[in-house]
């Protein structure tokens, strides 16, 4: 952490992205409010090894990217009729969610990533993208993809115990490994079970981890012929 950690109240998403992604730029790290809970995020390797060590967090589990459809298009490796399931989660119906599908390491975004953060932000050549998690996770992926830099991270939350959905419930070794904290009150997908994004792997359309909005994001599938429920959980 820095010597003064900066807290701010979310009050102006724009500007308090660019002091965010700011921070990012200068290998730092950040804790910032999400539709499906609150994220630790940063992008050197500084940053990343930070996250992992003040979430005791597994390297087997790699960290995810922020995104949009944009830059989904551009990074991703998904074929065309799937784009539609993608529009129509996220467009259509304004939900978030998380896609895993190879990707294209070559991207001008990855330039500058350090080996050490593109391997633990990759498994077995796929990358899992966070898609429309609120206001302030597509301002700081706009501005990230204005400077040519990813944003990228993991729930704030120590392993394994749940997702938080408000500054006061992350523990204290998270809370204090963040350079800058936003404090955006409760998200808005606050639930007893703990869940995130739903992550889906859109190679064979198994359901990595059931997270918010998983019984709506099946109806969407269904409508595409694609049965997430019968196809079931990944490996």
């Amino acid at each position: 952490m820095a010597d003064k950690q900066i807290r701010l109240t979310a009050d102006n998403v724009e500007d308090q992205s660019r002091q965010v992604v700011d921070v990012i730029a200068g290998g730092g790290v950040a804790i910032i409010p999400l539709d499906v809970a609150y994220a630790i995020v940063g992008n050197s390797e500084a940053s990343i090894r930070t996250i992992f060590s003040a979430k005791n967090r597994s390297f087997e589990k790699p960290s995810g990217m922020f995104s949009n459809y944009d830059l989904l298009k551009e990074i991703q490796i998904i074929e065309p009729a799937k784009h539609e399931i993608i529009k129509a989660v996220i467009f259509d119906n304004d939900l978030p969610m998380s896609t895993v599908a190879p990707f294209r390491a070559d991207h001008p975004i990855f330039k500058d990533v350090p080996p050490f953060v593109l391997k633990n932000s990759t498994k077995i050549g796929t990358l899992d993208m966070l898609l429309n998690a609120g206001v302030f996770h597509n301002e700081m992926t706009r501005q990230s993809m204005e400077r040519g830099m990813p944003i990228l991270g993991s729930s704030a939350n120590t392993s394994l115990t749940g997702s938080k959905y408000t500054l006061a419930e992350i523990d204290a070794p998270v809370m204090d490994a963040a350079d800058i904290l936003v404090d955006g009150g409760k998200s808005k997908y606050a639930n007893d079970e703990g869940r995130s994004s739903t992550i889906i792997d859109f190679g064979d359309f198994t359901t990595i981890r059931v997270g918010v909005c998983y019984d709506k994001l099946c109806d969407i599938f269904l409508k595409f012929d694609v049965d997430l429920k019968k196809i079931g959980m990944a490996g």
